[in-house]
């Protein structure tokens, strides 16, 4: 028998749609895939140049389970200077992407039965995650209506004696909906009033179009936020696994102390290799996503569909006609495109499309649902 934390989590559904996909690719059908969230650029050359520097060198070896502290003080010098505060690298951990270091933080935090408030839609291995750590997700749903922006009094009536925590992500993934400034001091005095954890996914950071971007470190008591962030989206590096937490030292040593018992650390030349991301322009790939986001938006209004218009990430998260699942799946075998539906975000009646690929594929896969719907 397989342990029963297992049996109550459901696979990556973002992973199984865009899995399908590929497989209908490799047998030769032509699927327009707008399913993950990948950036089809080429990572930076100047990575690239360091990642080889690293393996000519030799630089093959374990690292320290935290990372390596060239990186870790690169990344405090980074957040020092924007955010104009005092960083020590004692509270950053480089983790396997950022997903692991969503994992072990909520590791870290949380006992079995504790409460974690998710807010819906919501990344689908949130929910996962909490249950695999022995919590309970708590969802508490966004609405449409208001631009998927959090109700604060909302997240207050959820909170219980069982508490010990709230995820944030902004801009967010699949709504790109970004949080503006009141909405974050709101959470913040809620943190503060019930001595809540806040985990602040900020994989997106980089990619904001449409307003000025908050992170949680301009409103949040340090002593109970944790930032979790990464390099996959902006620098184009999903494969390279590299992400890392920022929080609170006794936070920081509890996630280490887990790395050190099941990764180690992470691997040595993509540390390397990452140090060079903090000197490469990336306002190229953060402009082409722009222009991407405007041709899928005018496809969808032609199409006649209901959406927010996104302001991060690289997401339109729009209603569909019918079920979601259905839709989907009609939409993939009938037409060939592949979106994945809203009820994997614990959202129905929804689906997302990402806009993270060329804008000949995206044109195409705009074509093939116009079609579809008339």
């Amino acid at each position: 028998m397989i342990s029963k934390k297992i049996t109550v989590v459901p696979p990556s559904k973002t992973m199984e749609v865009n899995s399908k996909a590929k497989e209908m690719i490799r047998k030769g059908i032509d699927v327009v895939n707008l399913t993950a969230g990948e950036p089809d650029f080429k990572t930076p050359e100047p990575i690239l140049e360091e990642a080889k520097k690293a393996m000519d060198e030799g630089y093959t070896k374990y690292t320290d389970a935290r990372g390596i502290i060239e990186l870790r003080e690169k990344i405090a010098e980074f957040y020092g200077r924007k955010y104009k505060m005092k960083i020590s690298h004692d509270e950053i951990v480089i983790t396997n992407g950022a997903k692991q270091g969503i994992y072990n933080t909520l590791f870290s935090i949380l006992d079995d039965g504790d409460e974690v408030i998710i807010l819906t839609p919501a990344w689908v291995s949130y929910v996962p995650q909490v249950l695999l750590c022995g919590g309970k997700p708590v969802k508490v749903e966004t609405r449409f209506e208001n631009g998927f922006i959090p109700d604060v009094d909302e997240i207050e009536k959820n909170i219980s004696r069982k508490t010990k925590a709230i995820i944030l992500n902004s801009p967010n993934n699949p709504t790109g909906a970004v949080y503006p400034p009141d909405v974050l001091q709101g959470i913040s005095k809620l943190a503060d009033k019930y001595g809540l954890f806040v985990l602040s996914d900020e994989i997106y950071s980089e990619l904001v179009y449409e307003s000025t971007y908050h992170s949680t470190f301009e409103f949040f008591n340090r002593d109970r936020l944790i930032v979790v962030n990464g390099f996959s989206k902006s620098h184009a590096m999903t494969g390279w696994r590299i992400g890392y937490v920022i929080a609170p030292k006794r936070i920081s040593e509890a996630i280490a102390k887990i790395q050190s018992h099941t990764t180690s650390n992470v691997n040595s030349i993509t540390q390397r290799a990452v140090l060079k991301a903090f000197e490469v322009d990336i306002s190229y790939m953060k402009e082409e996503f722009r222009r991407r986001k405007d041709v899928v938006s005018e496809g969808l209004k032609r199409a006649g569909l209901d959406f927010v218009e996104p302001k991060g990430a690289f997401y339109f998260f729009f209603r569909t006609p019918y079920d979601d699942t259905i839709f989907c799946n009609d939409l993939l075998l009938e037409k060939k495109v592949a979106l994945v539906p809203g009820s994997s975000f614990e959202y129905p009646s929804f689906a997302r499309l990402s806009f993270a690929t060329s804008l000949d594929t995206l044109k195409e896969g705009m074509r093939r649902i116009y079609e579809f719907l008339r």
